[in-house]
């Protein structure tokens, strides 16, 4: 262990740390979302239980991250998800919950953030695999899991923190929504089966699909969320 200790490039370990604490905000504010639905003493556990199985699947992806980054259509697809996870978090769907227990809730949300930070995370995993990539060839997957793991208490204080304005204000679910918009729009337009058409390596192209699919997110998730508001309302015994 002290062999270990001595020999760890610890500037690797620095740079990994830090792109943990950058790029945890995407994480914070899905987890916040999931979680925002359930009772507040099941909060603490979805965002704990959220945060770790989201970091086992990125040390995951990050074992194959060349290679997931380099198949044709798979950024595309995940885009696709991750709009649809927006819209979902956005506008839940009335009947969801209805008879569902609240350990089965608690499954939901923690589900959820795993599917939406496996999306979001086959950029940043290159970020971290190439840090990595500094430290000796043993070290590297040890690098990655200690990087995550400093990384915990930061997402899961940044998650609390965004549960609390979720809580006091309410238009900041609309802001996580459009980021996670935000976020597929560029997995879309950087999918390497796009490379064929010039046009889409642009600036323009990514801001441009970006703000796309940020829209999209909100008006869809706006939508569906005053239709079920509508339904549930025609359902309201006593109402016409």
């Amino acid at each position: 262990m002290l062999e270990f200790l001595t020999t760890l490039h610890w500037g690797a370990v620095f740079q990994i740390i830090v792109i943990d604490i950058l790029l945890g905000g995407d994480n914070a504010v899905v987890i916040a979302l999931a979680c925002r639905n359930l009772p507040p003493e099941q909060r603490t556990k979805g965002v704990l239980w959220g945060t770790l199985g989201a970091i086992v699947l990125r040390v995951a992806l990050i074992a194959f991250a060349v290679v997931l980054l380099d198949v044709p259509l798979l950024k595309f697809a995940g885009g696709l998800l991750l709009l649809w996870i927006g819209v979902r978090l956005l506008a839940p769907a009335p009947d969801a919950h209805a008879n569902v227990k609240p350990a089965d809730k608690l499954l939901a949300a923690v589900k959820t953030i795993i599917v939406a930070d496996a999306v979001m995370s086959l950029d940043n995993v290159i970020a971290i695999a190439g840090a990595a990539e500094a430290a000796e060839p043993h070290h590297r997957i040890a690098l990655v899991v200690f990087g995550l793991i400093v990384s915990i208490p930061l997402i899961v204080w940044g998650s609390q923190l965004v549960l609390k304005l979720l809580d006091r204000f309410p238009i900041v679910i609309t802001l996580g929504g459009a980021l996670l918009g935000w976020i597929a729009g560029g997995l879309i337009v950087n999918d390497p089966a796009g490379d064929r058409w010039p046009i889409l390596d642009t600036p323009v192209a990514e801001y441009g699909m970006s703000i796309a699919c940020a829209l999209f997110v909100v008006l869809l998730g706006y939508a569906l969320k005053r239709r079920n508001a509508n339904r549930i309302a025609g359902h309201t015994p006593g109402t016409h």
